[in-house]
């Protein structure tokens, strides 16, 4: 009896036990029933599309959130500035423009549609971060990391905007360099070969590249008459080319071998011994005839320069042994810029052309020499025919090295010419025409042509060359493009 009474209360003591077991695991059951209920009917945060967004940021912001789910409420939506400090998630940017001859009524287009058909007319191209209207996307939410991570997001998805210059290749283009005759004259008194450069340097000298056109060689102890055509620069004026910064000289002119070969060598020695590349001209054919390759800041550039206006040898062409210009060649230029445009380059095509010189006497304006030229008897007499004929080739720009008056732009084909740039450097204070000139500065982002900011100068008889005031050079522009058809 008493082993069946022991065995009944084991029992009893497993009974129990067994039910305290129990208990634990269905309160563990029951949690994840009750947790995985929680998490499935949790509230999320709610993903909100502000009206302030365009049809296309809120397709954009859609197509990467739609379907992701959020701790914490997020609001998406876009603002409109004028200025930004460049760490914005910028959707996209409006700039103010006129048409490319500065006429016209002011208009905000895409950054887009930026290029060389339109003038900006803000401070844009000056900082990329103010003169534009800049669409901003915001993302707002309690949750920093959530914020974060959405905004990296957005940041891979959205093109990619220029917040400096850093980003942006600008390239100066200038007129005729010829530091010689009335140059020397004014050297020897001053005694500074630095001193034409003065009021200009900080400009030419503030881009990526800057470019010359210098048609004369240097030598020592240069002594020219104040009307002689045969030319040259005295070595100590080299400091006005270093000044400004150059970096590219063009050797496209008529006189770079007036006073001998020596000189001319000795120039080119002294052009890359100081780091400036060439092109348009050389040591013979075979070197002047090489193009320029330019390839900086995701932009490749091929420049090309031609001499049409003068001939071998004594012309100033060069030949198989002797320096000289690049003489233009209708072959070679087809086949050049063919290559060039089949490897996406950029392609400048620049011509030393005939000159206008049909001057009256005195001191007096004469826009007769701001048209292009009928050249008379020649291969190709007609300027305009003969620069557009190079844009039929396929040269993205086309630009007239040989003027010293700057001559009319336009565009054709969507494509610019500017068919003199006049003189940036000479002694020419003989009529107004010849005292201005145009500086082009050109900004390239990612290999295209965002735009040419024209810059007009004047000298006096200082022989200075400056930027002319705002005024004057809107009247000046203005004066160049009244000739477009």
């Amino acid at each position: 009896m008493l082993i069946l009474e022991n065995q009944m209360c084991y029992n009893k003591h497993m009974e129990r036990r067994r039910s305290l077991k129990i208990i634990p695991i269905f309160i563990i059951v029951v949690g994840l029933v009750l947790g995985a209920l929680y998490f499935i009917n949790r509230p999320r945060g709610v993903a909100t599309y502000d009206d302030t967004l365009s049809e296309t940021e809120k397709s954009l912001l859609k197509s990467l959130f739609e379907n992701e789910s959020f701790k914490d409420d997020i609001t998406f939506s876009s603002t409109t500035v004028e200025k930004i400090n460049g760490t914005e998630l910028i959707s996209d940017i409006e700039i103010p423009v006129t048409d490319f001859y500065y006429q016209g009524e002011e208009k905000y287009i895409p950054f887009s549609e930026l290029d060389s058909s339109v003038r900006v007319t803000s401070d844009y191209l000056d900082t990329f971060k103010s003169g534009a209207k800049f669409h901003i996307l915001t993302v707002e939410s309690k949750n920093d990391q959530e914020k974060s991570t959405a905004e990296n997001k957005i940041k891979e998805k959205l093109d990619k905007f220029p917040v400096s210059k850093d980003e942006v290749l600008t390239l100066n283009q200038t007129g005729v360099t010829a530091l010689a005759r009335g140059i020397q004259t004014k050297l020897n008194q001053v005694g500074d070969g630095a001193y034409f450069a003065e009021n200009i340097k900080d400009l030419l000298s503030s881009s990526d590249l800057t470019h010359i056109s210098n048609e004369v060689s240097f030598t020592d102890n240069c002594q020219t008459d104040s009307s002689s055509t045969v030319l040259c620069a005295d070595n100590r004026v080299f400091e006005t080319i270093k000044a400004i910064g150059a970096d590219i000289v063009e050797l496209t002119g008529n006189h770079n071998v007036d006073v001998g070969k020596n000189a001319a060598l000795d120039t080119l020695k002294l052009y890359h011994d100081n780091n400036l590349e060439t092109f348009g001209g050389g040591e013979n054919t075979e070197d002047a005839e090489k193009p320029l390759e330019i390839s900086k800041k995701d932009t490749n550039i091929t420049w090309l320069g031609f001499n049409l206006s003068t001939t071998k040898a004594g012309g100033g062409g060069a030949t198989d042994s002797l320096p000289g210009a690049n003489l233009y060649d209708e072959k070679t230029a087809k086949k050049q810029i063919e290559e060039a445009k089949n490897n996406g380059n950029f392609v400048i095509v620049d011509i030393q052309y005939y000159e206008c010189y049909c001057y009256p006497d005195g001191f007096v304006e004469y826009e007769t020499c701001d048209m292009p030229i009928n050249a008379g008897e020649s291969d190709w007499p007609e300027q305009e025919a003969f620069f557009k004929h190079l844009i039929d080739l396929g040269a993205d720009m086309v630009v007239g090295t040989q003027a010293h008056q700057p001559q009319t732009f336009e565009l054709y084909n969507g494509r610019p010419i500017y068919y003199g740039l006049g003189n940036l450097f000479f002694d020419q204070t003989y009529w107004p025409g010849t005292e201005r000139s145009l500086i082009l500065t050109h900004y390239f982002y990612n290999g295209k042509l965002l735009q040419t900011v024209i810059t007009p100068t004047v000298y006096d008889e200082s022989l200075q060359t400056a930027p002319m005031s705002e005024k004057d050079a809107k009247a000046f522009l203005s004066r160049l493009t009244s000739w477009v058809k």
